[in-house]
């Protein structure tokens, strides 16, 4: 019995064939095995100004940003070295030095 790839849409392993489609019983998707090439899995981050980001990126905040469960805030302007980006609402996870780690929103920073 071959292995059949999980679906494209919400990565469920229970797919099954019918005629030349594959089809994802979880989700309803329906696809061509032939036609899909390789999954994207390209990345891209941008900050404030459309530069694209990297990991162990240097970035500067550009606007005071408010620390939830704490009274002080993150200033304009503080400098956050080596950031990891990861794929979710806040795309930068980072260290800053007297807060500790943190999530960022790419939109707030410009790369240094």
């Amino acid at each position: 019995m071959t292995e059949l790839p999980p679906c494209p849409q919400c990565k469920s392993t229970y797919t099954y064939e019918m005629a030349d489609l594959l089809v994802c019983p979880e989700c309803g998707h329906e696809w061509n095995p032939k036609e899909i090439d390789a999954p994207e899995t390209t990345f891209e981050v941008k900050d404030s100004n459309g530069n694209i980001l990297q990991n162990g990126d240097t970035v500067v905040t550009i606007k005071n940003l408010p620390v939830r469960g704490s009274s002080q805030s993150i200033k304009a302007g503080t400098k956050v070295k080596n950031i990891k980006l990861v794929d979710s609402d806040h795309n930068i996870d980072c260290k800053i030095d007297g807060f500790g780690a943190m999530a960022l929103k790419s939109e707030f920073v410009k790369k240094a």
